[in-house]
């Protein structure tokens, strides 16, 4: 099926712009889906875009975009925090919702993934759940970067290197990623989940992929992505892989004739 991409820019939360891409099938979406990607990273991650138009391809539209302060929108990175994440995506929501439809899928990558969880509660719309590599706490994050930029226990703000390219962070970030209670999202989470996860995730270990799964209610289903990596860059068929899944698997609750 032939897809269409169209470059938008969407109201955020914190009254900037922020860059998106929207994969759109041929003909009339079956369902409308909201990405949330990984930790500085961006919607262009290639295997976010090979999912996302994966997706489009049978008959889902996937809206995806860059938080505040990454990637092509605007916005001081240094400014954000996980809370401002959520409510970027409840933005994003809304933008669908008024201008196309609503969104009933939302998929997570990472601290994307945690972002999903946390913000299902303020989406009663969203009919399934779906994470790659999820984080089941915060406070992973928080332990991750201090371990990198140790001076933040200090001072208000310090620059570090992560994947590759240098982000400012402040303690504000710090302190509102302590702030969060994951385990009371997850168990409130009340939609279907698929929770993908590799066993050689160097950067978020699958313990975390099997936390998730413990906390939530069914329906609730776990794949071991075998030797896949953190961003499913090593292998190409990584991200096809995980695409096919999240296809096959959402088409069950997506349906306007599914009893949910």
């Amino acid at each position: 099926m032939s897809i269409t991409t169209l470059r938008l820019e969407i109201p955020g939360s914190q009254g900037v712009e922020l860059a998106a891409r929207l994969d759109l099938p041929a003909g009339t979406p079956k369902a409308y889906a909201l990405f949330a990607h990984c930790f500085t990273c961006s919607k262009d991650l290639k295997p976010i875009v090979r999912i996302s138009r994966y997706l489009a391809g049978t008959g889902i539209a996937v809206l995806r975009f860059d938080f505040t302060g990454l990637g092509e929108s605007d916005g001081e990175f240094s400014q954000t925090n996980f809370s401002s994440n959520l409510d970027d995506l409840v933005a994003a929501a809304r933008f669908l919702e008024q201008e196309y439809d609503t969104p009933r899928l939302l998929i997570g990558h990472s601290l994307g993934g945690a972002a999903v969880l946390a913000v299902a509660e303020r989406l009663p719309e969203v009919r399934a759940v779906a994470t790659i590599s999820a984080l089941s706490d915060t406070a992973h994050l928080t332990s991750t970067l201090m371990r990198s930029a140790p001076e933040l226990a200090d001072v208000d703000e310090a620059t570090i290197s992560l994947g590759g390219q240098t982000v400012r962070l402040s303690r504000q970030l710090l302190d509102d990623l302590d702030s969060y209670v994951m385990e009371g999202h997850i168990r409130r989470l009340g939609r279907p989940l698929l929770i993908l996860h590799s066993p050689d995730d160097e950067i978020v270990g699958i313990e975390h992929g099997y936390r998730i799964f413990e906390l939530a209610s069914e329906p609730k289903s776990f794949v071991s992505l075998d030797r896949s990596d953190h961003l499913l860059l090593g292998n190409r068929s990584d991200a096809d892989f995980v695409a096919a899944l999240l296809a096959t698997w959402a088409s069950r609750y997506l349906s306007d004739d599914q009893e949910l």
